[in-house]
């Protein structure tokens, strides 16, 4: 697996934009790998191994905890080297300071999506979106320069990167990132269905929110059995610092606290609030 890695960091790291799609999409082609393989399967995904994702079906997060691969592939993004999430989010950075034209806009699309599935298979790279560079570069994405599929994207990375994880949240709020989501539903020119992706993204972030359950260590993940271990990567939060001094749960919100900060924004919070009440999106799932 390393192999296929070292291959895509080398297409990651290129300002040459063929090489950057063969680079994402060999990440594409592993993350597939790790969730489509059969359980009998024991080796480590290639890149030729692509293509047989294609018909497939998926597996679970509990399915995937008894795949070898999944086991080394969630403990190489333990380490520095191999973090996958940090290799796209650099790539991610450097293809916006390429400028906007259709090509560029597609490989920026592609890298939102791989950072969307590589946050849900290790939640503990969650922790990158803490740092303000890292956050700045999804609130630079809803600029109105960028097209409509690229706000979209963004804002379901965006919701990707805060689920269960109150950090990222008061990171996202201290960079004004309210301001710049209500400024962006606001305004006139802003596309109808990011405007919906936009009220999707206001009513998930006025849900009350949980302390995260803090990140074993990689050790202490290989000995756990397989279901635990599923169990505790869909819940873990890698974050280091808190924003607040004293207990974990001191870095939390409840709906009434956010309301009151979208309220400084934006007119209407309080009927976003009652239908959160009484519709319960999202099954009424607690984040």
């Amino acid at each position: 697996m390393e192999n296929l890695l070292s291959l895509a960091f080398d297409g990651l790291s290129s300002y040459d934009g063929p090489k950057v799609r063969k680079g994402l999409r060999q990440v594409e082609g592993l993350l597939a790998q790790i969730c489509l393989s059969s359980p009998a399967k024991t080796r480590s995904p290639t890149a030729d191994d692509e293509s047989t994702r294609r018909g497939a079906g998926g597996k679970s997060l509990a399915d995937l905890s008894d795949d070898p691969a999944f086991r080394e592939f969630f403990k190489l993004q333990e380490g520095f080297e191999w973090n996958v999430a940090m290799r796209l989010i650099n790539t991610l950075d450097r293809l916006m300071g390429k400028g906007t034209d259709g090509q560029n806009d597609l490989l920026i699309l592609n890298s939102l999506d791989l950072i969307q599935g590589v946050l849900l298979l290790h939640p503990p790279s969650k922790a990158l979106f803490s740092r303000e560079q890292n956050m700045n570069l999804l609130l630079d994405l809803l600029e109105p320069v960028n097209c409509p599929a690229i706000q979209s994207a963004t804002l379901l990375t965006l919701v990707t990167a805060l689920i269960d994880t109150p950090t990222n949240t008061r990171t996202f709020e201290a960079l004004d990132g309210l301001l710049t989501v209500t400024s962006l539903f606001k305004s006139r020119s802003t596309a109808r269905e990011v405007k919906l992706k936009l009220v999707e993204f206001l009513y998930f972030y006025l849900m009350p929110e949980v302390a995260s359950v803090p990140r074993a260590s990689a050790t202490a993940l290989h000995q756990r059995s397989p279901n635990k271990l599923a169990a505790s990567t869909a819940a873990a939060d890698a974050s280091h610092a808190r924003g607040r001094a004293g207990s974990e749960s001191a870095d939390t919100l409840t709906t009434e606290e956010k309301q009151e900060l979208l309220g400084r924004h934006l007119s209407n919070v309080e009927d976003l609030v009652r239908d959160l009440r009484t519709c319960t999106p999202f099954g009424g799932v607690v984040c």
